[in-house]
Order: C-alpha cells, then structure tokens, then sequence
C-alpha cells in the first residue's frame, strides 16, 4: 500500500513538471514570437527611417544645388550691376565720388591695418604760382595716400602720375613730409602689362577685381619687391 502511494506521488510529481516544462516551452515560444515580431516591427521602421533619409538626403542636395546657382546669379548680377554703374560714373564723371571714394578706408584698413584721420577727395590747393588738384587723399598718423583716378587707365597717366602729380603733391603739402607717401593709382579696370607697370613704378594699382569689389591688384607684387 505504502509503495503504490510512492508511485502515485512520483507520477503525479512527473506529470506536475511535465506541465511545467510545456507552460514554460510554450511561455517561451511565445517570448520568442513576440521577440521576433518585435525586431520585424523595428527592422520595418529602420527601412522608413533609412527611406526618409534618403529623401531628406536628395532634399538638401537639391537645395545645395538651389542656393549654389542663387548664389552665382547673385554673384554674376553683383558683377554686372558694378560694371554699369562703373560705366553711368565715367558718364557723369562721378568716378571717384561713386566708385573709388567708398573703398579708400576700407582698403587701407584691410591692406595696412589702419584707419585713415582724414580722407578727403577733389582736393585743391596753390602756393605760390604752384597749384595743384587731387583725386583723393587719405591721411594717417605717420603715412598719407595719395590717389589717382582715371575712367581709361593708360601708361602716360601713371608716368604723368610718378613724374608730375606726386612732386607737387610733396611740394604742396609739406606737412605731411615726415609721412611715409603711398600713391595709388585707381580705375575701373586695368590690365596686367598696366598693373606691372604700376608695380616697377612703386604705385599701388587698384581696380575691379573681376567685378566684384574695388581692391589693390599689385599689393604682394610690390611687397615682394621691398615695398612698405
């Protein structure tokens, strides 16, 4: 009696931990469906997300491209804009007004780290029988500029410039003789043989430079050749 009660119990026990191990295989099939169904949800959302960037990707690339060519149109009608107000200027003899006048501070801050005290443009002066106009001058603590402008630049007037224009400056102006002279030579445009020709002189050419912003052509040129 004692035995077949033994064997009853241990059969029970048997079959007690048989369910168990089903309920927990099939607690685990299902951890392991859900799991499954899970990383497809996520492997799904990572193909949208992966799609979408994609999108986002072409998006921004378009509009690079977009603002690229704005950027160049703007660039392209900066450029004519400079050049025909350039050409209604030499027209109505307003070059040094409307062209070169604008960009003397800002040229001389840029190339030699300095602001002008006092810039002035059209100055005339006489002393004696000796009189003399200038486009422009531009005066610091211990350096004065001196401009001259010209609507067509040809080699005459640069050598007219260093012959004539820049000893009766000096005669003229014997205040500033302490001062380090920088003469400038300023136009629209000016070709290379006309820039090189500035540079053997010593005289700081100054320009469009393609367009875009008046600026010194020669300026590490005439560094170059021991040049302040």
């Amino acid at each position: 009696m004692a035995i077949h009660q033994t064997i009853e119990e241990r059969v029970s026990d048997l079959e007690n931990a048989i369910r168990e191990l089903v309920y927990l295989q099939h607690k685990n099939e299902m951890q392991i469906n859900q799991l499954t169904h899970e990383m497809k949800e996520l492997k799904d959302e990572m193909l949208v997300f992966k799609d979408e960037m994609r999108v986002f990707k072409d998006e921004m690339k378009d509009f690079k491209d977009e603002m690229k060519t704005f950027k160049d149109e703007m660039r392209e009608e900066n450029r004519s804009m400079n050049k025909r107000w350039g050409e209604i200027s030499n027209k109505l003899g307003t070059l040094v007004e409307d062209i070169v006048a604008p960009a003397i501070d800002p040229m001389i801050e840029k190339y030699f780290g300095m602001e002008p005290v006092e810039t002035s443009i059209h100055v005339r002066k006489k002393k004696g029988d000796l009189r003399g106009e200038f486009d422009a001058i531009a005066v610091c603590e211990d350096r004065v500029f001196l401009f001259e402008v010209k609507a067509s630049p040809r080699k005459a007037y640069i050598t007219e410039f260093l012959e004539v224009q820049i000893p009766r400056f000096k005669a003229l102006f014997p205040e500033h003789r302490e001062k380090h002279l920088y003469p400038v030579f300023a136009a629209l445009r000016m070709e290379q043989p006309l820039v090189d020709f500035c540079t053997e002189s010593g005289i700081y050419a100054m320009a469009y430079r393609e367009w875009d912003y008046m600026d010194i052509l020669n300026f590490e040129a005439i560094r170059g050749k021991g040049g302040e």
